[in-house]
């Protein structure tokens, strides 16, 4: 079941992000020490979730008036059942949503779905910084219709948001950055 996360649902997600991180050291990409990427979010409204408990997760925010895909997850124990697929397709579908909403009517900011990083992002686009030679990264998202962009195409957000990994050692193996337009 793929839903919105809730309050509680952030407690469990470093350890899926941990555990998913683990697949990466027999390619030789270890993370930087520290807190995982979800742990930097305090708000559900930008997570969508896979399971009751969770067992996978996309964490968006906003970048360079875009949705992007902070981090996706889902734990090595659910791998190969559709569960990456099924949140990253949840991710453009309310992306697509939004932007056409917020594109028609003018929406009440005080509304909370007038909060989610996709309603903020009022264009239809996803965008997403991932390794370029990993199966399950760039390969796996082209064959789900996103394209490598040149940096000539980066807004100033993005190109500082590459610049912030690789201060903080993400580049240890050739990065790119993706977009699909909805």
């Amino acid at each position: 079941m793929i839903r919105q996360a809730g309050p509680t649902d952030l407690v469990a997600l470093p350890e899926v992000e941990r555990a998913a991180d683990e697949l990466f050291a027999p390619l030789g990409i270890v993370f930087p020490p520290g807190t995982t990427v979800i742990e930097g979010c305090d708000d559900p409204a930008r997570v969508i979730v896979a399971g009751r408990p969770p067992v996978g997760f996309a964490l968006l925010g906003v970048v360079d008036g875009l949705t992007h895909l902070e981090q996706i997850a889902v734990h090595p124990s659910h791998a190969n059942q559709g569960i990456g697929t099924r949140l990253l397709e949840a991710v453009c579908a309310i992306t697509a949503m939004q932007a056409g909403l917020a594109a028609r009517t003018t929406a009440d900011p005080t509304t909370t779905a007038m909060h989610t990083p996709a309603a903020r992002a009022a264009t239809a686009a996803v965008t997403l910084t991932t390794f370029r030679d990993v199966p399950w990264n760039a390969p796996w998202y082209a064959r789900r219709g996103f394209r490598v962009i040149p940096p000539r195409e980066w807004g100033p957000e993005l190109g500082a948001l590459v610049e912030h990994e690789r201060a903080l050692g993400i580049e240890v193996a050739p990065r790119v950055v993706m977009r699909k337009d909805l």
